[in-house]
């Protein structure tokens, strides 16, 4: 009998299904940190997605076999902790392929196209006080013949690929910083001074925290976006908005935050730019990717139950 736990039940608006196996299901809304021990004290399996789970509480949970992240970073868990004590580590994986790039290209086309601006400056009445029958006072750019730069070659980095180039853009994959280039990617630096648009898809890792800063900003050109449907703590975010407010960088946009939710405040959040666009991590929430990804969820539960995980990390 497996004992199952949904420690943050909130971040999944969808169908969940219970798992084809024998098992007890006690899911939680949302769980606080002093929560976490008692809630899965008798547990076998914990599904988390955001509620971390670090050694010195894994430890003392002696009868869980398995953490299934409802997510594809595993940032939040302390999974070489559990690879040592034999505790099984899954994610999700591919279930928005779709969702994200769609919002990157959303994030670029509005950026490039000066979107954000133009509503600021109709809200203003600059249109109503124009010479001309259109507002001419700003730059749009076209996708179409631009250079997409990406960081991060996995299934969401290649899906983003393939939109850019049915924008009819050049795609350039990064190579990691400081490796020489591998057939099909270009240096680091390289990209950053090539792209018209640098998106970001890699997991955050000591060697990526703090990866996109002041030097990376200053290599980019002065007309470039920047977006991050990634993790937070990969961008600088005040190096970022003095980049953006001095006129070194075209636009941003960031769906993601170093702590979320921000109940702190965050810089970005309190900048006023027509050039920045903040969306609250919803990148990959659309309503067919939030349903895939609980779908999979209970098929790593029971791949896991019938002796053949899937998905482990």
């Amino acid at each position: 009998m497996q004992r199952v736990v949904f420690l943050d039940r909130c971040t999944l608006r969808a169908d969940v299904r219970r798992p084809a196996f024998a098992h007890t299901w006690d899911e939680h809304w949302t769980t606080a940190p002093e929560q976490v021990l008692p809630r899965l004290r008798e547990a076998t399996i914990a599904i988390t997605n955001k509620v971390p789970l670090r050694a010195d509480t894994l430890e003392q949970l002696p009868g869980l076999k398995l953490v299934a992240v409802a997510a594809t970073g595993v940032d939040g868990v302390d999974w070489a902790w559990c690879h040592a004590n034999g505790v099984t580590v899954c994610n999700i994986r591919g279930y928005a392929v779709r969702a994200v790039p769609e919002h990157v290209l959303m994030l670029a086309l509005a950026l490039r196209r000066q979107l954000p601006a133009f509503q600021q400056d109709l809200r203003a009445g600059a249109w109503q006080r124009a010479e001309a029958f259109c507002l001419l006072d700003r730059p749009i750019r076209d996708l179409g013949g631009a250079t997409l730069g990406i960081v991060g070659a996995g299934e969401l980095g290649q899906a983003v690929a393939t939109l850019g180039r049915a924008f009819g853009m050049e795609v350039l994959f990064a190579e990691r910083r400081g490796a020489a280039p591998r057939e099909g990617r270009v240096a680091f630096d390289e990209l950053l001074a090539r792209a018209d648009v640098l998106s970001l898809h890699c997991p955050l890792t000591p060697e990526t925290r703090g990866m996109i800063g002041a030097t990376e900003l200053a290599r980019m050109k002065p007309d470039a976006v920047l977006i991050n449907t990634a993790r937070g703590a990969l961008v600088d975010a005040d190096a970022l908005i003095a980049a953006l407010a001095l006129g070194h960088l075209g636009g941003a946009g960031i769906d993601v935050l170093p702590e979320e939710p921000p109940r702190q405040g965050h810089p970005l959040l309190e900048t006023d730019l027509p050039n920045l666009i903040i969306t609250p991590h919803v990148a990959w929430a659309s309503t067919s990717a939030m349903q895939a990804l609980a779908d999979q969820l209970i098929d790593n539960l029971e791949a896991f139950s019938a002796g053949v995980p899937r998905n482990v990390i």
